[in-house]
């Protein structure tokens, strides 16, 4: 809010010089709300301002005018205003212009920050005139807590004004009126300027009339004398008594052409005898007093934002070691919480409390040899702009504010709204905002958890992998002439004996059913069936009685091993991981993940520094978060046991936005069903605060740096969250207690049992399908031949003992399966060689005994 003339031309002609400029037109584009002046004639400047405006400009109105003679007329007309803004709250921030001389603009101001029934941040004051120009002092820490714009003339940057200071610092002030300082008044400079503007036009005018110099002016007895042909000037002021000077028009004219430099900056002047391209400095004031510029205005060129470069000055006070300060805070776990007593005593003063914050404070006021009370805050909030409380904070910022605690001590953010009216230490616990959910239950291994390691995919490639191998290893075994080998069978000889250890070996030669055994015959090792049983031994890493003997034949067994080492190895690496870790499927894992879905609802607590955080986010992220937040307003919270409550009654579809430290504490009380998800989406601090200008702010700010440095804070961070942890025994799992158990390996226990039972129905189906068949071969019943063959089953060669053939019986002698030639139509897969005696002498005969075994 700017505004305000510094100087009205009441008459004006081409003989009047005004070193002070004229700049009605800096207010023009700006808003004043209230207008308070002091000499009549500044309604005259206000009504300057107005007629400067532009026709239809609505964004200039003046909402009220009032003239006052002191500070005490200024402070109750604002009470009155402000009384009537909480009644009625049409408009909240006020913009005010004082225009008034400088002591009394001052007393104005340290009067509002004193007043606790006045607010701070919702006004701001514009000082008329270069009032800022004036010394503001820096050990009046009012100035530096309450919005002040102003104008300034000179710049204390310029090597003129400075060697000008310079020396008027050195003056000795009882000699020289104002002189010892360092800085000089806007109307002092102006008058010093004025002096020398005319001493130029005097010297120009001298120099072009060298014999005028000896001109003496008298009229003392109220003659008159002609000294040196110029006539002396009468002085007498009364009433149609005017003198004209004969050299008058030549020095106005002199004047209009002197261009020099003084402490205001470059002065000329234009036909009217008016000041023209000069520049007008827009100041702050800033905390601690000091004043940074804002803006530049120049007759040309208007208004000119810069960068301000904000300044705080330091307090020189000292701390008060005999006062006992109030430290205000709040109620919070584990921050501040009423302590029990083990011995059923009453607990009174700081005694009472315990927590992080409470120990914190014990170490400061260590450090600081100082005592404190600790009161909780009276509406048990933290702070935040409330133009209808006094002070215009409510919480403990707002009891800072009005003195009324010295400290405050709690996890309150620090954050830029409330560092303009308070002041913070170093964070003294770092955190950020970051996501809670419900915790999800863990996923224990399944009962075919061992084929976790390896994905669904990769199985279905193994089987087809092994089922390819092993039709190649056939085809390549069927193609090469390696893979054959040529059986001799001797004489007379038994042609199965050759073949007993496989009976499907290949012979292309020869009839089966033929009688005659050929003397000799092709096979080879890899049938179909044998080369599925090579692949699958190999991938179980066994042995097999059957090797490739043909290159082509090695090579796939060679790619096959490799591949199976490769494959077995990283299972094995993988398997453990999967089966000792109880894994939990979180839904959310990321503040990515939460935007991009709307089923898991989020919120945070309503109108905080995290609410506050979302709103103003230029982050696309954060914005499209705020956006869903935004249109469903019963995601937000009152507070955070209640959003805590929530994230647990929801079964997983609601997730809370809340500060790191808050959010790890939670996790570690009972029920031990939250967790932490993902990164923390900024970075902030907690600090410690205290009033504007306050000694301790510097001495706390050390401390704090030092408990960090020496690790004490770290140590109060484990002592409140995680050595009082009540989920130690449900998070925390020793690292040598890795053995698996039964659930863990139960799939490998089924799969056992499952292939027994598989190979004892395949016996069992075998076993009845051989006995129907040789029961219709023999023409017998089948209960005949199983009976037959279930004693063979359980007897095995005991029948043949001490040279007989017990168990055959007539009616078996005359099966056809016994016939020296019948047996070529039967599977056999061995063959012994029996002595029985028969008619009273011993013969050595062969026979072939059937057995119903599948090969």
């Amino acid at each position: 809010m700017l505004g305000a003339a510094f100087t009205i031309e009441l008459s004006s002609d081409q003989n009047n010089f005004k070193s002070k400029p004229r700049v009605t037109n800096v207010q023009n584009d700006h808003l004043i709300s209230i207008y308070k002046y002091h000499e009549p004639f500044s309604l005259l400047r206000l009504q300057q301002i107005y007629q400067g405006l532009k026709p239809g400009n609505e964004s200039f109105q003046v909402e009220t005018v009032k003239r006052i003679q002191n500070m005490s007329e200024a402070i109750d007309f604002l009470r009155s205003l402000e009384e009537l803004n909480r009644r009625v709250s049409e408009w909240s921030n006020k913009y005010v212009v004082l225009d008034c001389p400088t002591d009394m603009a001052k007393d104005i101001v340290v009067s509002h920050v004193r007043d606790v029934a006045l607010g701070k941040r919702t006004y701001h004051y514009l000082l008329s005139g270069l009032i800022m120009d004036d010394r503001w002092e820096s050990e009046v820490i009012e100035y530096g807590a309450i919005n002040i714009t102003g104008f300034r003339i000179v710049d204390s940057t310029r090597p003129y004004v400075k060697d000008f200071l310079a020396g008027w610092h050195r003056l000795d002030p009882a000699t020289s009126q104002g002189a010892g300082r360092e800085s000089i008044s806007a109307q002092a400079a102006l008058m010093y300027d004025a002096v020398f503007v005319l001493v130029e036009a005097f010297n120009k005018f001298l120099r072009k009339k060298p014999d005028r110099s000896n001109v003496r002016r008298t009229g003392i007895s109220g003659s008159s004398q002609i000294t040196n042909g110029t006539k002396a000037l009468d002085c007498n002021s009364s009433p149609g008594w005017v003198t004209p000077f004969e050299f008058g028009d030549k020095i106005s004219r002199l004047l209009r052409k002197v261009e020099i430099e003084g402490l205001t900056g470059e002065i000329r002047f234009n036909d009217d005898g008016r000041r023209h391209n000069y520049t007008l400095h827009v100041v702050e004031m800033t905390v601690n007093s000091a004043m940074v510029k804002v803006a530049e205005w120049t007759d040309e060129a208007g208004f000119q934002a810069i960068a301000a470069k904000y300044i705080r000055l330091r307090p020189h006070a000292e701390i008060e070691k005999n006062k006992t300060y109030i430290v205000t805070t709040i109620v919070e776990e584990p921050y501040i919480m009423k302590k029990k007593s083990d011995t059923g005593e009453i607990l009174t003063g700081n005694d009472s409390y315990e927590g992080y914050c409470k120990d914190l404070a014990d170490l400061i006021a260590k450090k600081l040899g100082i005592t404190y009370e600790l009161r909780i805050v009276k509406d048990g909030k933290y702070g935040m702009e409330n133009p209808d409380v006094p002070g215009g904070w409510d919480g403990m910022v707002g009891e800072l504010i009005r003195k009324e605690a010295d400290i405050a001590i709690a996890p309150m953010t620090i954050t830029s709204e409330r560092e303009r009216v308070i002041d913070f230490s170093k964070p003294f616990m770092s955190l950020g905002i970051s996501i809670m959910i419900k915790k999800p239950i863990k996923q224990k291994p399944g009962v075919f958890s061992f084929l976790n390691p390896l994905s669904k995919e990769i199985w279905v490639c193994v089987v087809f992998s092994y089922i390819g191998v092993s039709i190649v290893l056939f085809t390549v075994s069927r193609f090469s002439p390696y893979e054959w080998r040529v059986l001799t069978l001797s004489s007379g000889g038994d042609p199965t004996m050759a073949t007993r250890n496989d009976p499907t070996l290949q012979h292309p030669h020869g009839s089966q059913g033929s009688p005659h055994i050929p003397t000799s015959s092709m096979a080879n090792d890899f049938s179909i069936i044998n080369s599925l049983w090579f692949a699958l031994a190999a991938f179980m890493q066994q042995g097999c009685d059957i090797s490739p003997r043909s290159i082509s034949g090695r090579i796939v067994g060679s790619v096959w091993w490799f591949f199976t080492l490769i494959l077995i190895s990283s299972y094995t690496a993988n398997l453990a991981a999967f089966l000792t870790v109880e894994r939990m499927v979180a839904p959310i894992n990321s503040p990515e993940d939460l935007a991009s879905q709307t089923e898991v609802q989020y919120g945070t607590l309503s109108h905080g520094s995290t609410w506050d955080f979302f709103r103003k986010s230029q982050i696309n992220l954060y914005s499209k978060m705020w956006e869903f937040m935004n249109s469903r307003k019963h995601v937000f919270v009152k507070t955070y046991d209640e959003g805590i409550r929530r994230v647990r009654t929801s079964k997983g579809k609601y997730a809370l936005l809340i500060e790191s430290p808050k959010n790890e504490y939670t996790n570690e009380r009972e029920p031990c069903d939250t967790m932490k998800v993902g990164r923390n989406l900024d970075a902030k601090g907690f600090g410690v605060a205290t009033p504007l200008g306050s000694p301790l702010k510097d001495p706390i700010n050390l401390a704090v740096l030092s408990l960090k440095e020496n690790g004490e804070l770290t140590k109060l961070v484990n002592r409140w969250w995680y050595d009082r942890t009540e989920c130690r025994h449900g998070d925390k799992q020793d690292a040598s207690r890795n053995e698996l158990s039964l659930s863990n390996v139960a799939g490998i226990f089924y799969i056992l049992i499952g292939g027994l039972l598989l190979a004892l129905a395949v016996a069992l189906l075998e076993f009845c399908y051989k006995s129907h068949t040789e029961a219709t071969r023999a023409k017998i019943p089948l209960s005949d031949a199983m009976k037959a063959k279930a004693r063979l089953t359980i007897g095995g060669g005991r029948d043949f003992d001490n040279g007989r053939v017990s168990s055959l019986t007539n009616q078996h002698l005359l099966d056809p399966c016994y016939r020296s030639h019948a047996y070529h139509a039967v599977r056999l897969t061995t063959a012994r060689r029996i002595v029985f005696e028969q008619a009273g002498k011993r013969t050595l005969k062969t026979f072939r005994l059937c057995f119903f075994v599948t090969s």
